[in-house]
């Protein structure tokens, strides 16, 4: 092993010598100054991990068991890596697929986020949104002027309705109600964002889903519906 491992040193030595020699340019056994290096690191690598083994005592057999189960890993690392985009968008559709409503977010053909939202078995088109950071399933109403909150769900986005003055007459599916004026700090739907969004919350009772309103869908660049599929274009 000792004499392999000084082979294997005497040959980095004259690479690294021939990388020095071409700092200026021209090839070295038809490589180029980077195909030279790329070569010599993975020969470094190739050399402390048969070193290694050679080192370890085991037999043959064993040892190339281990190099085996080490060589799987490192590939399965690097495609994971090159692929991790693609791999991102897998997880993104089935998360949508098993969770309903949850948005999935892409980049359109200008390079802008979108979203993409699937139709649910009763018609509606629902969307899992971040309000203050806490999640709401919410229900896009191109018939809704602003966005309003249930009470349930202003609570849980940490806002007090003892401390709202409900003086605003709205209309839902039930008929007429009341609700109070209030500014969400932050609404995201995937990759797409709005601060300061003016609301309404429904006083106690009176909606049982929130309504992602045309404040918030005006304020897009646009939107489409694709067969049972609606799209938000940030």
């Amino acid at each position: 092993m000792g004499r392999f491992f000084w082979i294997i040193v005497a040959v980095m030595a004259l690479g690294l010598v021939g990388l020095i020699a071409m700092e200026d340019g021209g090839t070295l056994f038809g490589l180029d100054g980077d195909g030279l290096a790329r070569t010599l690191y993975l020969g470094v690598l190739g050399a402390v991990v048969g070193v290694g083994l050679l080192g370890s005592g085991q037999r043959f057999g064993p040892m190339a068991r281990t190099l085996a189960i080490w060589l799987v890993i490192i590939m399965a690392l690097m495609v994971g890596y090159q692929y991790r985009y693609e791999l991102q968008d897998v997880a993104s559709r089935l998360t949508a697929g098993l969770v309903p409503g949850s948005p999935l977010s892409m980049v359109d053909d200008d390079g802008r986020a979108a979203v993409m939202v699937d139709r649910l078995s009763n018609g509606h088109f629902e969307v899992r949104a971040a309000i203050n950071g806490t999640a709401v399933n919410t229900v896009v109403d191109t018939g809704a002027t602003v966005t309003v909150l249930s009470a349930a769900d202003a609570i849980r986005a940490g806002f007090d309705p003892d401390a709202l003055s409900f003086t605003v007459p709205i209309m839902t599916a039930n008929g007429p109600a009341e609700a109070a004026r209030i500014t969400i700090d932050e609404i995201r739907i995937g990759d797409i964002s709005r601060t300061r969004l003016p609301a309404l919350v429904a006083a106690e009772g009176q909606l049982d889903r929130t309504l992602l309103g045309m404040n918030f869908i005006g304020s897009l660049s646009g939107f489409e519906m694709r067969g049972e599929r609606l799209i938000l274009r940030d």
